[in-house]
């Protein structure tokens, strides 16, 4: 009898303890659900000053290891976990019915940009037309149609189509575009602009061959719209904007970044991308001289950078940047660059060197003499170096010094063939695990 006591009390403080880290969850995400539209008035305020950064970026730092000790006890308990290792897939890749509950994967963010909600509080956009016929007056049920809208917004797709944009695709804050479960190519024209703004989500998209577009009147909001100069024909372009979690994308072949964040943007998290066939794959800080870069804060996590990379995986300046757990099998000149003193904190990747006898450094520092970056912050950790690569580091190796470029456990570099075996934009199929 004793122990059959011991056993009920034991499974009901179980259960109540369950109940209680549910709650307490679903209460972390709820976030800052302040709406914005783009405007000529408030963005010379945005400009100055990103509302939505964080002062003291180590209050960032500080909340990570709480926040990953929530999420793993949820998955060790058997919430949706397919025990692939990766935390962002084990979260919902493995319930069946993930399209009946696809807002689910707002809360499956990590890094940096883990907060980031996109259109979890909003509802459903299905876009049913891939034309873009006026930038200025878009059609209901066009992409560019769901994205300006001044509301929280989960947009999806009626069918697999191929969107090629007029001009560049303004959102607005509190949108997810989420491309599972059907094959949704931008390309052949402009790409995505996140120009200050908060809380979007990108994911399953297939994002390739970009061109510059601009000098032309474009939409940011139901309320507003206004002209544009000619754009650089980035893949997604990050300005001034915070909160932005990009995952599960393949992107290739655009005029200039596939992803570029610049200008104050901060919170971000690139994760489970699969980057081929590009030069200049990613510029992280706008400029030696803008200082207020330093605040930018941003987790690189499981992504593949595949055959046809050239430099800059990315290429960083003043902030802090955490590169884990990615698989770089490309590259002609370096693989992570930078100048302008950011902190690189990089853990676990494999890294494989190219043949080229003179391209074996996987660091880069850009025009800068060694007197100046031997104070850099620039750390590797249980890096696989193949081939001949080596990373040269700099600076005191102290591990405090990389508190802020810190934003969740690294896994053996052993294990990143599997955590990155399915980077890039999903299969999925509707009642099927995806």
């Amino acid at each position: 009898m004793a122990v059959t006591l011991r056993l009920q009390f034991s499974t009901a403080s179980l259960m109540l303890f369950l109940l209680l880290n549910i709650l307490f969850v679903q209460s972390s995400f709820a976030g800052d659900q302040r709406l914005q539209s783009f405007n000529s008035s408030s963005m010379a305020d945005r400009y100055v000053k990103n509302e939505h950064a964080v002062d003291n970026p180590e209050e960032i730092a500080s909340m990570v290891d709480l926040s990953i000790r929530n999420s793993t006890e949820r998955r060790n308990l058997g919430f949706f976990s397919c025990g692939t290792g990766n935390p962002i897939d084990d979260c919902w890749r493995c319930d069946p019915r993930w399209q009946l509950r696809r807002k689910r994967l707002a809360n499956c963010g990590i890094g940096f940009g883990r907060n980031a909600v996109g259109g979890r509080d909003g509802r459903y956009y299905v876009v049913s037309d891939p034309r873009d016929d006026d930038p200025v007056n878009p059609r209901p049920g066009t992409l560019r149609h769901a994205v300006i809208q001044d509301r929280p917004l989960w947009i999806v797709f009626k069918r697999d189509m191929v969107i090629t944009l007029k001009q560049e695709l303004i959102m607005n804050s509190f949108k997810t575009i989420d491309g599972r479960g059907v094959n949704v190519h931008i390309a052949y024209g402009a790409c995505i602009t996140i120009q200050f703004i908060t809380n979007v989500i990108i994911h399953g998209l297939h994002i390739h061959d970009c061109k510059p577009t601009g000098n032309a009147m474009v939409r940011s909001s139901p309320s507003h719209y206004g002209w544009r100069t000619m754009a650089d024909g980035d893949g997604i372009s990050i300005f001034g904007s915070s909160h932005i979690w990009i995952d599960h994308n393949s992107l290739s072949s655009c005029s200039d970044g596939l992803i570029d964040a610049i200008m104050g943007s901060t919170a971000i998290t690139i994760s489970n991308n699969y980057f081929t066939h590009h030069n200049e794959v990613m510029l992280l800080g706008h400029s030696d001289s803008y200082v207020r870069d330093k605040q930018m804060q941003v987790t690189i996590a499981y992504n593949h950078f595949g055959e046809g990379l050239i430099q800059r995986m990315p290429r960083c300046r003043h902030g802090y940047f955490h590169v884990v757990n990615n698989d770089y099998t490309h590259w002609v000149m370096y693989a992570i660059g930078g100048s302008a003193n950011p902190t690189i904190n990089s853990q676990g990747n494999r890294y494989l060197a190219p043949v080229n006898p003179f391209a074996k450094e996987v660091t880069k520092r850009v025009v800068t003499s060694n007197g100046v970056w031997r104070h850099w912050n620039w750390r590797s950790e249980g890096d696989l170096m193949l081939n001949g690569a080596y990373f040269t580091p700099s600076g005191a190796g102290a591990g405090a010094s990389y508190a802020r470029a810190s934003s969740l456990g690294a896994k053996s570099s052993s294990l990143v063939g599997s955590l990155t075996s399915n980077a890039g934009a999903l299969s999925c199929r509707r009642g099927f695990r995806c």
